[in-house]
């Protein structure tokens, strides 16, 4: 379902059902779009479950229960020149199950100049998801990247707070941010997150960022940075 060039949108009670092994097969894609709802949505598919493109403004995102699938994502961006902003993103109150991907912001290396900011997770239920919560900014698929050049796109004032459940990865928390454009003003609350698997304890990875550390930290995000 793509929602493109649209204003004062609100899905609510939607079911969107695709198969688990099927590519490129978002459940629902914004772009360019302001305004737009999305609530008490059931999610099944073989991609992101919900993917913010460029020029996504005052997205709200509750009560969605997302999985199978690559979880929520913002982006990718940064692919292509002239791109607009992402600004204004809340997603709140929602369950990932059986996920690739968990809440998730991404964005190529070696891109053109973007921004992504203002963009909030809150009380999410994570069970047996990959990379719980993840900024990529090497985002590169096919890997014909050139991850040497960093990404371009700036990202700042983000925030995940009270999320708990299990990972389906060691490496719960991946803030994987750019060289060039490190993240800014990233705050990490009340994280409460449990390994499912048996490659050693939970723990955080972390490039380019210093966030700010608040109340529970399982794992803790960037303790070495």
């Amino acid at each position: 379902m793509n929602v493109l060039g649209c204003q004062n949108v609100t899905f609510l009670h939607v079911h969107v059902i695709a198969n688990g092994n099927s590519p490129n097969t978002d459940g629902i894609h914004i772009g360019r779009s302001f305004m737009i709802n999305i609530t008490d949505v059931n999610i099944q598919t073989g991609d992101d479950c919900i993917s913010l493109g460029d020029g996504s403004k005052k997205i709200t995102i509750t009560k969605v229960t997302c999985g199978p699938g690559h979880g929520i994502s913002v982006g990718s961006l940064g692919k292509y020149m002239n791109e607009q902003p992402v600004e204004g993103v809340f997603v709140r109150n929602c369950t990932l199950i059986n996920t690739m991907n968990g809440l998730r912001i991404k964005t190529w290396p070696n891109s053109f100049v973007g921004l992504a900011s203002n963009i909030h997770f809150e009380d999410i239920i994570m069970e047996n998801v990959g990379n719980p919560i993840y900024i990529d900014q090497e985002y590169c698929p096919w890997n014909q990247c050139n991850k040497a050049v960093p990404s371009k796109v700036q990202i700042k004032d983000v925030s995940f707070k009270d999320i708990r459940g299990t990972s389906a990865t060691a490496n719960a928390i991946n803030f994987i941010c750019s060289s060039g454009f490190p993240c800014q003003n990233v705050e990490v609350v009340n994280i409460d997150l449990r390994y499912n698997g048996k490659q050693g304890h939970i723990t955080s990875q972390c490039k380019n960022i210093k966030p700010r550390i608040l109340g529970i930290h399982n794992p803790t995000a960037c303790l070495a940075s």
